[in-house]
């Protein structure tokens, strides 16, 4: 909801921090490292290290910053280093309420809301994909209506990047609370899917 207010804001953070990555180092290895983290993120949690997880979720998040930063600061930015550090994105977001609840809260109820966010995930990610394949399409139609749908895929819902980061950040910190907070940010994402539906439907119908 704030991801494009809050855009300058976080490009002023860590656009200084790039001219200080030597210069063996790429933003792909910035984008693995992330990665990495992630996954150390989740195994973490399913041994209830709840320090040592946040510590790894707070490198994700911030080499998730830094690696699309430093493509743009190297004019090196590319279609497969955005595929690539969103895929990575995708794979801990859906792993780490898996491991929360596995590694504290492994009971039918706190797995009936992890499954029911997982499936909120799933649905989420088909719209945000076809409203990218239509752009695509459009392409070749004309420049308007490519720069309509453009902006239609750009649109914000109720909850993006920033308002996930936070949910997770609390889920890590209180796993106890695993179950509320997936039923709440599946309530959160299934509001954004019925935004981002209308959306569709309208640009589509026009």
């Amino acid at each position: 909801m704030f991801d494009i207010q809050l855009r300058s804001f976080k490009d002023a953070l860590v656009d200084p921090c790039c001219r200080y990555v030597p210069s063996f180092i790429s933003p792909l290895h910035v984008t693995v490292t992330a990665f990495l983290c992630g996954l150390v993120s989740c195994i973490l949690a399913t041994k209830q290290e709840v320090s040592l997880s946040l510590a790894f979720w707070a490198l994700n998040r911030l080499l998730d910053c830094l690696d699309g930063a430093l493509a743009r600061h190297r004019r090196i930015a590319s279609d497969l280093g955005g595929f690539l550090d969103l895929l990575g994105d995708f794979i801990v977001y859906s792993l780490l309420p898996i491991a929360i609840a596995t590694g504290h809260d492994d009971t039918s109820a706190t797995w009936r809301a992890v499954a029911v966010l997982e499936a909120t995930f799933h649905v989420n990610n088909f719209i945000l994909f076809y409203i990218a394949a239509v752009a695509e399409k459009s392409q070749a139609k004309s420049a308007k209506e490519s720069k309509e749908l453009t902006s239609l895929m750009m649109r914000p819902a109720l909850i993006e990047g920033l308002e996930s980061a936070m949910i997770f950040t609390f889920m890590l910190a209180f796993p106890k609370s695993i179950c509320t907070l997936s039923w709440t940010m599946a309530a959160l994402v299934s509001v954004g899917i019925v935004q981002r539906t209308f959306w569709v439907i309208g640009a589509l119908a026009a």
